[in-house]
């Protein structure tokens, strides 16, 4: 989907389109004004001068997504809104509204499986189809079927999307993103070179800014770059499977099939404070947030029927380095206190002597509710008593 989030914002905010439209952080005061200022009128009827600007925001948030327009003045997804602030101050600033958006991810990916039943799901707005069998799927190198599927995602939700059609999942998410927005683009095996190769090595999805740093560093800058080396010189630089997996990636291949049912491998929650936290000076603060992330993460494995065996953390201090840490539980569980205590547990093996920026907690391991776990591996265990940092005093 193109500019997910913002399209939606649009679809409600019509007269903010061509504008630069950052979507990030949660709903805020001046949001909440400017929504019942005009309670009485449709939501297209605000005046765009009223809308927040990026110029005022001040706080930690980051942004989920922008518009094409705003995108043009480097603000990319992930970036603090202060940072953004600074290179396009005259954008206008929405709050994320993730139920609006799953609403929409339903609407377009019934449609996609309308038409063409071997869906993999990608997440929010993203997915690979299979149109091997799809009747008319080959017409004009998959072009017809591409067509067809834009109009009916478009009539049923009003939003664009871009789609690339290659021979492997590979080379289609590359090709999706060519032509964005609303591109279709058809990538045969023999257009490898001529298409594929002169990118960056960084259009490869699973590589990095690591790995990217790396293969700079040896000289490697396009994929045509990283076809041409030997794969025994990739395993010897990169390892066996990651060097493996390199050199099949710059020769296009991937045999991955499209899945159409997963299994989710973990469930987190994590929040960035508005301003840093002290684990001393401010418990009774961290204690509240720390537990309602627990209690998050437990009702998300409740309702989707899921139990987890492995509870972690993760914090990020003020310095922006991170830590994370997990203990394995005997059996998997999806109750608020026991996640709750085994994270406080893991608390306690990390310093939390600097300011904290963001806290998270996680559950991995995780078994259907019903199903016979996994025998349990070497369960990580503390030995400092019963609390956790947030509760308990420091020493």
């Amino acid at each position: 989907m193109d500019a997910f989030y913002a399209s939606v914002e649009l679809l409600r905010y019509p007269q903010l389109k061509g504008l630069p439209l950052v979507i990030g952080g949660g709903r805020r005061a001046p949001d909440n004004a400017l929504l019942q200022r005009y309670a009485d009128q449709p939501l297209s009827a605000i005046p765009v001068e009223e809308f927040p600007l990026l110029k005022d925001y001040t706080g930690r948030g980051v942004i989920t997504t922008a518009t094409y327009a705003a995108r043009q003045f480097g603000i990319g997804s992930a970036m603090g809104l202060m940072k953004a602030a600074r290179l396009c101050p005259q954008a206008i600033l929405l709050p994320v509204d993730f139920a609006e958006y799953r609403r929409y991810s339903r609407l377009f990916k019934e449609t996609v499986l309308s038409m063409a039943p071997l869906m993999e799901d990608r997440g929010v707005d993203e997915v690979y189809i299979d149109f091997t069998h799809v009747p008319g799927g080959q017409r004009q190198g998959g072009r017809s079927l591409a067509k067809l599927m834009q109009g009916a995602i478009a009539e049923a939700t009003g939003l664009s999307c871009s789609i690339g059609v290659a021979p492997n999942k590979l080379l289609a998410k590359m090709a999706s993103e060519f032509n964005k927005p609303q591109g279709i683009s058809i990538v045969h095996a023999e257009d490898l070179q001529a298409l594929i190769w002169p990118l960056a090595c960084r259009k490869i999805n699973g590589i990095g800014p690591k790995s990217e740093a790396k293969l700079q560093a040896l000289g490697i800058e396009t994929i045509a770059d990283l076809a041409a080396r030997p794969r025994a010189w990739l395993l010897q630089h990169f390892g066996k499977a990651y060097g493996a997996w390199l050199h099949e990636a710059a020769w296009g291949r991937d045999d991955r099939p499209v899945v159409t049912e997963s299994e989710p491998v973990s469930m987190s929650r994590e929040t960035t404070f508005e301003r840093d936290l002290h684990a001393r000076e401010d418990r009774a603060e961290l204690a509240q947030v720390f537990t309602a992330l627990c209690e998050q993460v437990a009702a998300d494995l409740q309702r989707k029927g899921y139990s987890g065996r492995t509870i972690g953390i993760k914090l990020r201090y003020a310095d922006f380095k991170s830590a994370t840490r997990d203990m394995t539980l005997d059996l998997p569980t999806a109750d608020a206190a026991a996640i709750r205590r085994a994270a406080g547990q893991c608390l306690k093996r990390v310093p939390l002597t600097q300011r904290l920026r963001l806290l998270g907690v996680r559950v991995g391991a995780l078994v259907k509710n019903g199903e016979e776990p996994p025998p349990a591996r070497a369960a990580a265990r503390s030995t400092r008593g019963s609390g956790d940092p947030f509760t308990a005093p420091l020493f």
